[in-house]
């Protein structure tokens, strides 16, 4: 279970780096819009490229507006709980402190029983990897905290060296999955036409 001082911190709007289900994750509530500048300024996201949403279960898309196709919701059975990010169009402009003017969001369920307990009692968390853009991604806590060393609230250690692959990226286009990064999750040949993925 997640430590209580943890689900504490980003209910507050804190910031946290923790294990994920790929690699060490710095993490805020997806609600909470001060604590999503407060991620941007450390992470300097560039703009155009939203952080990936971790959520619980794919019925949790409909809180962002998002509504999966049946084709698209049969490829999501597929491929979640797990390590792929699905980006899915969003014109919300509540929401522009997430999708950052694309317009678009994505999102990923973690196959973690850890991660998915501590959504239970957060809500939706921002999970970009453990690093200022454009730097290797932290393998250990040691190297988190020298990136971000007190502007963190609060690091939680998973005993070991992360040395994972991100998510694996798709999207949908015309019914076709396509694929935008390839990356811990081999994306096997279905998509709702039957065809292979692009």
């Amino acid at each position: 279970m997640p430590s209580r001082h943890l689900i504490s911190v980003l209910k507050k709007g804190g910031l946290a780096v923790i294990p994920t289900d790929t690699l060490y994750g710095i993490v805020s509530s997806a609600w909470n819009k001060k604590a999503v500048a407060r991620l941007c300024l450390l992470r300097r996201k560039t703009s155009g490229k939203p952080f990936i949403i971790l959520i619980r279960n794919s019925e949790q898309l409909r809180e962002f507006g998002v509504h999966p196709t049946f084709s698209e919701e049969k490829v999501l059975e597929k491929v979640w709980p797990g390590k792929v990010s699905v980006v899915f169009p969003c014109k919300r402009k509540d929401l522009a402190h997430l999708h950052l003017g694309t317009n678009s969001l994505a999102f990923r369920v973690p196959h973690s029983r850890k991660l998915l307990a501590l959504l239970q009692k957060t809500g939706p968390l921002l999970a970009p990897s453990a690093n200022p853009e454009g730097a290797l991604p932290a393998t250990t806590i040691a190297e988190a905290k020298k990136y971000f060393g007190d502007e963190v609230d609060w690091y939680e250690s998973a005993g070991r060296k992360m040395t994972g692959k991100p998510s694996t990226l798709i999207s949908f286009e015309n019914e076709r999955m396509k694929v935008l990064r390839e990356g811990a999750f081999s994306v096997q040949e279905y998509s709702p036409s039957g065809q292979a993925p692009r």
